[in-house]
């Protein structure tokens, strides 16, 4: 099983073992473009894994910080109160580059950088880039992709 996310279509697919597309969702990846260097806010390129799975049995919307629950609910109530706020919601599923001086290691790592794909309120419009650096989804999608895929599975971001 592996993720294919391409940032000109703004969709990740997910592919079976045996290669076939077993699903497609709408992502949002950065509003700043791709690129690789720590502090551009920019979505990484290249061959990655999750390195970690956060947040499961979280309820829908729980607020993450640092990767951690802070105990809140999203509502647009709370969204309205914080309107700078990049929200990570519901589950986060944490990048870790496979690239040695390309998206790991240095200034380049997208570990470091703090990348995942995450949920977000569900009204972030997907399919098109609005992030600072990680892949936007909606909450519904994600937790469906969260319980398909493993730590560990391949995770491949492209600009085609």
């Amino acid at each position: 099983m592996g993720i294919v996310i391409s940032i000109p279509s703004q969709q990740l697919e997910v592919y079976s073992d045996n290669g076939n597309i077993t699903r497609r969702y709408n992502i949002s990846s950065a509003g700043k473009g791709v690129g690789q260097q720590y502090g551009s806010f920019c979505t990484p390129l290249g061959k990655h894994v999750i390195r970690a799975k956060i947040g499961a049995g979280q309820p829908v919307n729980t607020v993450f910080v640092r990767r951690r629950p802070t105990g809140e609910i999203y509502t647009p109530e709370l969204g309205a109160s914080y309107p700078g706020r990049d929200w990570i919601l519901t589950r986060i599923l944490w990048l870790s580059g496979c690239e040695p001086g390309f998206n790991r290691l240095g200034q380049v790592d997208t570990m470091r950088r703090y990348i995942y794909i995450h949920g977000s309120p569900d009204s972030v419009e997907m399919g098109k880039p609005g992030s600072i650096g990680c892949i936007r989804m909606h909450n519904s999608d994600l937790l469906e992709l969260f319980d398909l895929v493993d730590a560990g599975a391949g995770v491949e971001i492209n600009n085609t």
